[in-house]
């Protein structure tokens, strides 16, 4: 009988599509309803925040150049990544990201937790002239984002990521450009600046001072991936309570 049935089935084009679309609905709902009963799919972690202007600039130049061609920011939950790069990445840690850059391939190596692990000549220094500092490499040089940076429409871009859920107030976008200035402008006072941004750096991260380059936007984009979460306050029992 189950044989006759199915015979039936299969020979039948409208009744297979009918019945397939129907199991379809029924898994679709399975896995889509109960997100309805949660207030995020993405654990709560203390310490992200938005990027700063300046943080964000530098992201759009990575973006710009193709860096995630060759490298990944995200950590896998394996062994051998814990012992090279660190704590497994958490989806928390792209929540503001549009879009995330976690990659496939790694040419170089992983960044998603490079924040603080060199100094900020050393990562300018490595981004002007690769093989300087590693001999191996095969990155290009960037040296050209030694030239000034163009960041007229910061505030603009602050404007349009509030717009898709990044949690910029109203005063950080009215100071997108001060903020940008005070972050690459140590002696500048940066308490307003840093009021707005926990945990946000101030340094002339191209090592030269003066006008505001798109090598600081970078070097301070990478100094601070990973460093937003002290990852020795979360464990996998809080991740789950969470």
């Amino acid at each position: 009988m189950r044989r006759f049935t199915h015979a039936i089935i299969e020979k039948n084009l409208i009744l297979m599509g009918v019945l397939t679309l129907i199991t379809v609905s029924i898994g679709g709902l399975a896995q889509i309803v109960p997100l309805f009963t949660v207030d995020s799919t993405i654990e709560r972690v203390q310490g992200i925040r938005p990027y700063t202007p300046l943080e964000l600039a530098g992201r759009d130049i990575y973006v710009r150049e193709g860096c995630y061609t060759c490298h990944s920011q995200m950590v896998r939950p394996f062994r051998d990544e814990l012992e090279r790069y660190g704590h497994y990445s958490l989806a928390a840690e792209s929540m503001y990201d549009h879009p995330f850059q976690w990659g496939s391939k790694r040419t170089g190596p992983d960044l998603a937790r490079v924040g603080g692990r060199y100094s900020d000549a050393w990562q300018a220094a490595h981004l002007r002239s690769p093989r300087a500092v590693v001999p191996e490499s095969v990155m290009p040089p960037y040296a050209f984002l030694d030239r000034p940076l163009d960041y007229s429409g910061i505030a603009g871009n602050l404007r349009a990521l509030r717009a898709v859920g990044v949690p910029y107030t109203d005063e950080m976008i009215a100071n997108a450009r001060a903020d940008l200035e005070a972050q690459a402008m140590p002696d500048r006072d940066g308490s307003a600046f840093q009021g707005r941004y926990a945990r946000a750096r101030q340094s002339a991260f191209d090592g030269e001072g003066g006008a505001v380059t798109e090598m600081d936007a970078l070097v301070a984009y990478l100094q601070m991936l990973g460093t937003l979460v002290q990852f020795r306050d979360v464990t996998p029992e809080q991740l789950r309570q969470q």
